[in-house]
């Protein structure tokens, strides 16, 4: 079973195999399913678009398909997720963790949610995980349709768009880059987990200073 596990993980990691192996099509589900459904939040959306838009200046699809197919699965998957809070609701909150679903990652997009309100739906599509778990969070808040499909749209289109254009511009300026796109695949897993990264240290930074000033002050000593 873990030897399994491990051979999945490297399968879908391999993003420049899959995109050789499934093309256009694979891509579109895979950003599908990383943006619709719970079991997607491990799933390497950022790097894999960044190829593909690599792969596409190299001629092996077209770029305008790409971007089209890609940013609509996008938006389809985000209102998949944003359905299933709606109706699902608080429900959510109280669901035990299973290999597809961690309450972590939820109460994590919450945060996120509760930090940046609308702009979130935007904003979590660069986040890798906290892009899964948002359309849940904003439909279990029952944030106004209308106003949250604007947005989605809007950051759909943003996301895929920036992410497959970064890896076309690189791949037409840059000589045989796909004989190095293991360290353009590094490099963009690096960013995207940047944020986390920044948010974690901000968090503890701010533990840090509440529990330094819950402390009593140090009295002098009385001579």
């Amino acid at each position: 079973m873990l030897q399994s596990l491990k051979d999945l993980f490297h399968l879908l990691y391999n993003v420049q195999g899959l995109i050789e192996w499934g093309g256009t099509s694979l891509v579109c589900g895979i950003v599908f399913i990383e943006t619709g459904l719970f079991v997607g939040f491990f799933l390497p959306g950022d790097s894999l678009l960044v190829t593909a838009g690599v792969f596409a200046a190299a001629g092996h699809s077209r770029l305008t398909t790409l971007l089209v197919l890609a940013s609509l699965c996008a938006i389809v998957g985000d209102q998949l997720g944003y359905w299933v809070g709606r109706r699902a609701g608080q429900a959510l909150y109280h669901r035990e963790d299973s290999l597809v679903f961690k309450k972590r990652h939820l109460e994590r997009a919450h945060h996120f949610y509760e930090a940046y309100g609308g702009k979130t739906v935007i904003l979590a599509r660069f986040v890798p995980i906290v892009r899964t778990f948002c359309p849940p969070v904003a439909g279990a808040a029952e944030m106004k349709y209308a106003r949250y499909l604007a947005y989605d749209i809007f950051g759909g289109f943003f996301w895929v768009n920036s992410m497959v254009l970064t890896g076309y511009f690189l791949g037409s300026v840059v000589p045989n880059i796909q004989q190095r796109i293991h360290w353009v695949i590094a490099v963009v897993v690096f960013l995207s987990l940047l944020p986390g990264i920044i948010g974690a240290l901000r968090g503890r930074s701010q533990k840090s200073r509440k529990r330094a000033s819950s402390l009593p002050n140090a009295q002098p000593e009385q001579h």
